[in-house]
């Protein structure tokens, strides 16, 4: 029962994460990328830390804090770095594409590494949710600027970040807590990123400000940092990082979704048939244990 609650809170979180997307989207006019990564992550922090602290949540042991601050800057100020740079040279569609990629990343890493076992169905479920994506972005990928495999491969890189953050974190999330650990590694990352911003000058524009401008970086801070990545955290302690991994396929769907909603971005049939495959992937891949202990108990 853990492990589906695990799986649901996976779906739950990157289901955010594609809620971001519009949101970012939104700030990108008014404000840079490493600004925006400032704010996100910045008020992330902000709202955790009080959080837990009157939880009274256990924080990661003094050994794990140069692995949380190295996890920290990993994902919370590399990955989005990277993320953000792979959209200069690619489109949107062929990047969530290459992203989509984090679930085999996270298998094979993760066979390699010992942390889980590689199976038949779970590579099933990566490739049929993966092949989801696809088929829901399919309208948006053949159009493609020149020179947009270095997009592809910096979003690569983006979703290996990630796939290692998965891997590498789920023991020191289990010697803490989600919250704990998160509010720590978000520090990290949120610190690099409000260097990099103030180096850059990026901050200017805040000055120009209204009110649907800081209601957007509040969402971003509240919903697409702290409780995204809480819930990221969460389903790591109890599920493997390939089961977490493969929700990630869910972001594209309700991005484009929330494209649909506030930007009037067309809806198109391949959409209802990527969230079946997607969805298809996702309970082939997280019911495996049920069905062998099912089988077992037969």
């Amino acid at each position: 029962m853990g492990e589906i609650i695990g799986v649901l809170a996976a779906v739950l979180s990157s289901g955010l994460g594609g809620t971001s997307v519009g949101a970012t989207r939104y700030l990108v006019d008014s404000l840079d990328q490493l600004a925006i990564g400032s704010f996100r992550f910045g008020i992330g922090f902000v709202l955790l830390l009080p959080l837990a602290l009157l939880r009274g949540d256990r924080w990661p042991e003094r050994g794990d804090w140069a692995a949380a601050v190295g996890l920290g800057i990993l994902f919370f100020a590399l990955f989005p770095i990277l993320f953000n740079a792979s959209l200069i040279f690619t489109t949107a569609a062929r990047g969530a594409l290459a992203l989509s990629t984090l679930p085999l990343l996270s298998l094979v890493i993760g066979a390699a590494l010992g942390a889980e076992a590689l199976t038949w169905r779970k590579s099933i479920g990566v490739v049929t949710a993966t092949f989801g994506v696809a088929v829901a972005l399919l309208s948006d990928l053949a159009s493609a600027p020149s020179g947009a495999w270095r997009g592809d491969l910096l979003m690569m890189a983006a979703a290996l970040c990630m796939a290692l953050y998965g891997i590498w974190s789920k023991p020191l999330i289990r010697r803490s807590s989600p919250i704990a650990f998160t509010t720590m590694s978000m520090a990290a990352g949120a610190s690099c990123l409000i260097l990099l911003s103030y180096v850059r000058d990026s901050f200017a524009p805040v000055a120009g400000f209204g009110m649907p401008q800081w209601l957007g970086a509040f969402y971003l801070g509240a919903f697409g940092a702290a409780l995204t990545f809480y819930l990221w955290a969460f389903a790591l302690e109890r599920t493997t990082p390939t089961r977490v991994a493969i929700s990630v396929t869910v972001n594209p769907i309700t991005a484009s979704l929330v494209g649909a909603w506030l930007l009037n971005e067309p809806l198109r049939w391949n959409l209802a048939a990527g969230i079946v495959a997607v969805f298809a992937g996702i309970w082939i891949a997280t019911t495996e244990r049920r069905i062998e202990a099912a089988g077992a108990s037969g």
